[in-house]
């Protein structure tokens, strides 16, 4: 047995000097007395690994933690307004960039690594997720006449399925107008719907030596320079596999390069997927296959909508919903690398929902997630000779 929580020891997980070192860069602890920023950081978590859902949960759900917070590395539970007014005003990069420091960290673990493919390209699937607000009470994410939203445009590791890049724009910035600021790497393969069927963003990609594997609109104007050989005893969901050159007068402008084209028969929903890629040497099979693993980033957008806090908010200001989406995507990192590291085969949500019953039960962690059902030995009693007389 062990005398620190469940949470305690997820919190020690979390590398403190580096989130020092961003604290004093960006100064966001200056003026503060009592609620620090990584008192604000561990309220936040508490809030989405408990899934609260208000302020007074967060600041209640602390309280009852009495006697253990010391090792949360905070002296007291904060109160329902002083996370309110932070949630407004302290400065939601900071938790953005620990974010991204932390990944570097535990996005490394060798239990994220897949091997699926057997290309040397590092593989990143690409789409964005609308989050919906009232309008009436987020009244600055501009969406509809009658709706308010913010969009998460993702690039994510195929690796670890964990985003590399994360930007959150309104809800009427379209995919492809949200894609142009991802960072881009030599050589690197982007696998995306259609939506990002821009000429002028592929060039992009091309012009920097990065690969896409992208489902084409049907009103693509094209004519085919060479048809390629088709296997002929395997991958018959394969129906075609040439080489094109765009004629529309603006796409033409745009990529003037020449493409090529794979479609390919999908069984499962009954019908024909056309792709274009910059890729001539990989096969059509492989091509195909990069494509289909597109699927896992929908599943991460499920997992970040029904597992953590992220449908409904605990602050109507922009600074706070943004806190509340990159602590949450913090807390998928954590879990991710719990996830990873356990011996027993957890999945995501029953990981979640067995951290949220037993946050603050006092039992050794790794012990825990490796083995979750097996009876934790009883206490030892100690037994003294009273004296009778």
């Amino acid at each position: 047995m062990t005398n620190i929580t469940l949470f305690s020891q997820i919190i020690s997980k979390l590398d403190r000097s580096s989130f020092s070192k961003l604290v004093k860069a960006k100064g966001t602890d200056k003026h503060q007395k009592g609620f620090n920023s990584w008192t604000h950081l561990v309220s936040m978590l508490f809030c989405q690994f408990a899934k609260s859902q208000s302020v007074r949960d967060i600041s209640n759900g602390l309280r009852s933690a009495t006697g253990n917070l010391n090792h949360l590395g905070i002296q007291k539970a904060p109160s329902k307004s002083t996370i309110s007014y932070q949630n407004k005003h302290r400065d939601w990069t900071l938790y953005r960039d620990y974010y991204y420091v932390l990944l570097k960290s535990f996005g490394q673990h060798p239990h994220l690594k897949r091997v699926k493919f057997k290309i040397k390209s590092k593989i990143f699937l690409l789409d964005s997720t609308t989050i919906s607000l009232c309008l009436s009470l987020f009244d600055w994410a501009k969406y509809k006449t009658h709706k308010g939203a913010v969009k998460m445009h993702t690039l994510l590791d195929y690796d670890g399925n964990l985003p590399h890049y994360v930007n959150i724009s309104d809800g009427k910035t379209a995919d492809n107008k949200g894609a142009y600021d991802i960072p881009l790497i030599s050589r690197s393969v982007i696998v995306a719907d259609r939506f990002y069927n821009d000429f002028s963003l592929l060039n992009v990609w091309d012009s920097n030596q990065v690969f896409f594997v992208i489902r084409h609109k049907e009103n693509i104007q094209f004519k085919s320079i060479k048809e390629k050989e088709l296997p002929e005893n395997r991958h018959h969901h394969v129906l075609k596999d040439e080489i094109i050159e765009l004629t529309g007068a603006k796409s033409k402008t745009k990529y003037p390069k020449k493409l090529r084209r794979i479609a390919v028969w999908d069984d499962k929903n009954n019908q024909e997927i056309e792709l274009i890629t910059n890729q001539m040497s990989w096969t059509a099979n492989t091509i195909s296959q990069l494509y289909k693993a597109r699927w896992d980033i929908e599943i991460f957008f499920r997992d970040i909508k029904q597992q953590l806090h992220t449908k409904s908010f605990i602050g109507t200001s922009e600074n706070a919903v943004m806190i509340q989406i990159w602590t949450a995507l913090i807390t998928i990192l954590i879990l991710k690398a719990l996830k990873a590291n356990a011996k027993y085969n957890w999945y995501l949500s029953n990981l979640v929902a067995f951290i949220r019953l037993n946050l603050f039960v006092k039992v050794d962690l790794q012990k825990w997630i490796d083995s979750p059902f097996n009876e934790q030995p009883p206490p030892k009693q100690n037994y003294t000779q009273g004296v009778l007389f």
